[in-house]
């Protein structure tokens, strides 16, 4: 395969770390062979390869068996966070597209005031709240249309800040004169951002599934070159995502769109014979991306 047949616009750069954490397979290890292989793919330099996989032994997250090409690496614990998807909230994002989470109406709102001798837990709890998907309607208040109470308590007692923080909800929200939960959701959330995101994933998953459909067969580093950038591309446009109900996005989403190409995508990459006929042990970050997007039970 001719690498610059697949899509370059709005492609992520992908660091050389995540690349060595998207190449540890199931028994943990790393095959050094690979990893150059599919860093040269990718645009990088052996020298970038070298650098990282130093850092990375120095800093005690893998060791190192044998030199060069012909190294093993051996994660020293679950090196796939970097990489994996929170299945959850993939799986969330499934169960929307298929009609299977309704909006129930229903507001969730949280406002705090740590004071700013804890400017750190207030920081954190405002981070987390982002993270979840909650917007600032204004200076310590937040709002989400998911029920994300129970994990902002956990987060708000870890921080010891609990006490400051007031969990309530509403049917009835409003910014000055508007109420209509569609033009909320438009006016809290950045909606173009997002769409721009699924639209370029959308785009790259689409020449991903027509190049597996009419190309000759992939080497295993082009396989998995595909692989880490389709995981790259479903991440970058995944993890902005507040998975805000179909009720408060225009329609049609591109990310209900966007999200059944990758599955398709990713299920033609997964299903590929082995070059040559040789099969080889599969990155830990294939199952890790079957399971995360398998549709729900009965779709």
């Amino acid at each position: 395969m001719n690498h610059g047949d697949t899509p370059e616009t709005g492609r992520p750069e992908i660091p050389t770390r995540l690349l060595v954490h998207a190449l540890v397979r199931e028994d943990g290890t790393v095959d050094a062979g690979e990893l150059y292989a599919v860093a040269g793919l990718l645009g990088m330099t052996d020298q970038q390869v070298r650098l990282c996989v130093k850092r990375l032994v120095t800093e005690g997250r893998f060791t190192r068996e044998g030199r060069g090409r012909k190294a093993v690496l051996r994660a020293v614990a679950d090196a796939t966070g970097a990489v994996a998807p929170d299945a959850g909230h993939v799986r969330h994002a499934y169960r929307q597209d298929h009609g299977l989470a309704p909006w129930d109406g229903i507001w969730h709102l949280f406002a705090f005031a740590v004071p700013e001798s804890r400017r750190t837990a207030r920081d954190a709890l405002r981070g987390t709240l982002l993270h979840l998907g909650a917007a600032p309607v204004q200076g310590g208040l937040y709002v989400s249309a998911n029920p994300i109470a129970e994990p902002v308590e956990a987060q708000a007692r870890h921080l010891g800040v609990l006490d400051t923080v007031t969990f309530l909800t509403s049917t009835d929200l409003r910014m000055g004169d508007t109420g209509d939960p569609r033009r909320l959701a438009a006016a809290m959330w950045p909606l173009e951002e997002i769409a721009a995101r699924y639209e370029q994933l959308a785009a790259f998953a689409t020449a991903c599934a027509r190049h597996l459909a009419s190309g000759p067969r992939l080497s295993g580093a082009e396989r998995l070159t595909l692989a880490v950038e389709l995981a790259a591309e479903f991440t970058r446009a995944m993890e902005p995502d507040p998975l805000l109900p179909p009720e408060l996005l225009p329609q049609p989403w591109p990310g209900s769109r966007a999200r059944r190409l990758a599955q398709e995508c990713w299920t033609a990459l997964r299903a590929l014979p082995a070059a040559h006929g040789t099969p080889t042990p599969l990155p830990r970050l294939f199952r890790l991306y079957s399971d995360a997007v398998t549709p729900p039970d009965g779709q």
